[in-house]
């Protein structure tokens, strides 16, 4: 009983300190986060810009290439914070009831954190595969409601998801578009439930993402062999003069060959926006 008494204290002791683990919650729970600030930056007395990271579907904020990205950012004055989304890394919840829609509330969980942050002064977005439709889409809807971000980057933006769930094949998982099952296993791991593929069958990605005016860069790797070339030339017609589509010779959806050219490349284009 004496022993029972003393776990119990001890997991009421502890829980509050578990539960600040997570300063961004999302629909599916806490949200595992990671500030990268400069070399030197005193977020007590400094100020300087931030880029919000977002990662693809079965990766997280500690895989290729968001790890370089914030380095890269940070290494010339921008900060970053970089987020696993729901059911992904270190986040509660579970990958098989992650939908668009969630992601999207994740990110703009994340949005509302890194405002509250009284050293930012400004906010980007980018986004790779997954991440890239997440990311397009929060600034469609932030720029609808008057809150822009202050640049975009796509890095091979997975618009393709909407096919394949139309299509009812995801990976190497096929299944019924119009009656798909409780969830689908991709690569005999993944999960991705059956509201995911049936809501992002319905998905206006870019009807989304449009009312976003500002600038925007797009990267794709003309060997990337998971999202087609065709999505970023479709965002690049969306969104016109104001942005700019690179395609990277050699480079694979992953960034993993000329991932130091990336980085520059992108490290380049904010301090740009940001006027640094």
């Amino acid at each position: 009983m004496r022993r029972a008494r003393v776990l119990l204290l001890t997991l009421l002791a502890v829980w509050p300190l578990a539960a600040r683990d997570y300063p961004v919650r999302g629909p599916q729970g806490g949200l595992a986060v990671k500030v990268e600030l400069p070399a030197g930056f005193n977020p007590q007395t400094d100020h300087c810009p931030m880029v919000i990271l977002m990662h693809g579907i079965f990766s997280s904020k500690d895989f290729n290439p968001i790890p370089a990205l914030a380095r890269g950012l940070a290494a010339e004055g921008i900060a970053s914070i970089r987020f696993d989304f729901d059911g992904h890394g270190r986040s509660e919840g579970r990958m098989q009831d992650m939908t668009i829609e969630r992601e999207l509330a994740d990110a703009r969980a994340v949005w509302e954190y890194a405002k509250s942050l009284p050293y930012v002064s400004a906010i980007g977005l980018l986004g790779h595969s997954q991440g890239g439709v997440v990311a397009s889409m929060t600034a469609g809807r932030l720029a609808a409601a008057g809150d822009a971000p202050a640049a975009l980057e796509l890095i091979a933006p997975g618009s393709v998801i909407k096919d394949a769930c139309r299509g009812g094949k995801f990976f190497n998982a096929r299944f019924d578009p119009a009656d798909p099952p409780e969830f689908i296993r991709c690569w005999g791991t993944m999960k991705l439930g059956r509201e995911y593929l049936l809501t992002t069958q319905q998905l206006d990605i870019y009807g989304t993402a449009a009312p976003y005016q500002g600038p925007v860069r797009i990267l794709h790797g003309d060997r990337d062999r998971i999202v087609p070339m065709w999505c970023s030339t479709k965002f690049s017609e969306l969104y016109g003069a104001r942005a700019e589509l690179q395609v990277i010779p050699g480079e694979n959806h992953m960034i993993t060959r000329r991932k130091q050219e990336v980085v520059a490349g992108t490290v380049a284009f904010f301090r740009a926006v940001f006027n640094l």
